[in-house]
């Protein structure tokens, strides 16, 4: 549950017990806000009693946001110092994807570049349509077996 001044955002299923423990603690409360799935399950007689009570109920569309445009911001500035996402990870405690998700338009740099150059690689592929078996170019071109499965599929 997250207090914010006049409204309160629940996060699990309303009770009688819950209503007046919220009640107790949140004298002012104007407004709950409830995931769509809690809203649907809230008997209509605790809607209608909040109601008299000058207390709105409404089912929240969408995901609370976990991050602020401050920590967006932080994570833009890092990258243009020339951090990588994995390095602001570690700094900022925000899990990698969500500092991929929260860079904004920012390009970041490509990742490492390919092991092997891109005339072998169409040599893999080039031998693989012809029938040759995975197994035996692994062997000619001395790389390991799952690579050039790898090499195969990314065609």
């Amino acid at each position: 549950m997250i207090i914010l001044t006049k409204k309160i955002h629940v996060k699990q299923h309303l009770t009688s017990r819950k209503i007046i423990e919220i009640l107790e603690k949140n004298p002012d409360l104007e407004k709950i806000i409830c995931p769509p799935s809690i809203y649907k399950r809230i008997p209509s007689k605790y809607l209608e009693a909040l109601k008299k009570l000058n207390i709105k109920v409404e089912p929240l569309h969408g995901r609370a946001r976990k991050y602020t445009e401050k920590d967006a911001k932080l994570i833009r500035k890092l990258l243009s110092e020339g951090k990588t996402p994995k390095e602001i990870a570690g700094i900022t405690k925000i899990p990698i994807k969500s500092i991929y998700y929260l860079k904004g338009d920012m390009k970041l740099k490509r990742g490492p570049k390919p092991k092997y150059d891109k005339n072998t690689r169409m040599k893999v592929q080039k031998m693989a349509r012809n029938g040759m078996p995975p197994k035996k170019i692994a062997e000619k071109f001395n790389i390991p077996l799952r690579t050039v499965y790898h090499i195969i599929k990314k065609g």
